[in-house]
């Protein structure tokens, strides 16, 4: 093998050993934000749906699960009936944009047979950016963090177990 100096990248590392590096090539340990995902589900098999997404988001690029909360059953919120809800908060840290991770979280949710007709409806797989960071976002389809953060107890409850030093908001979420 050739030496190298102190000063060289690991990719420069890499291209002296290996040659150049694959077409994609990520560090398989990412140095990003620390990112809550909450994970949610009221129809069909709810504990499946939870384990599928759990398994899928471990496995999005740029990304590492870092930690996950117990499942919890809840009361369903709003005003169309419904089923209980399994809800489990997901702690990840990414490099990934907020809108890239929420499209890629919808994929997910399709792949699950997720579809959106009815605000608050039932659900076989919800998946919400609670938390990015410290990242304040707010477009017509993407809130961070999530405006109804303070007013679900589970979600601040998972939140606390994961992490016991995260910030507890005090009030509505503009």
């Amino acid at each position: 093998m050739r030496g190298c100096d102190a000063n060289q990248s690991t990719s420069a590392l890499f291209r002296g050993f290996f040659g150049t590096l694959p077409a994609g090539y990520h560090s398989p340990v990412p140095t990003g934000e620390r990112v809550y995902v909450a994970l949610g589900s009221n129809l069909g098999d709810r504990e499946a749906h939870l384990a599928h997404a759990r398994a899928r988001v471990a496995t999005l690029p740029r990304t590492r699960l870092l930690q996950v909360s117990r499942v919890e059953e809840t009361a369903p919120i709003g005003p169309v009936p419904q089923g209980a809800y399994l809800n489990q908060m997901v702690l990840l840290e990414t490099e990934l944009e907020p809108r890239e991770l929420l499209v890629r979280l919808h994929a997910i949710e399709a792949e699950r047979g997720r579809v959106r007709t009815v605000r608050w409806g039932p659900r076989t797989l919800d998946l919400d950016i609670v938390r990015f960071g410290d990242r304040t976002v707010r477009d017509p389809d993407l809130s961070i963090p999530h405006p109804e953060l303070p007013n679900r107890d589970f979600w601040l409850r998972e939140i606390a177990e994961l992490d016991a030093d995260a910030p507890r908001p005090t009030s509505h979420v503009p």
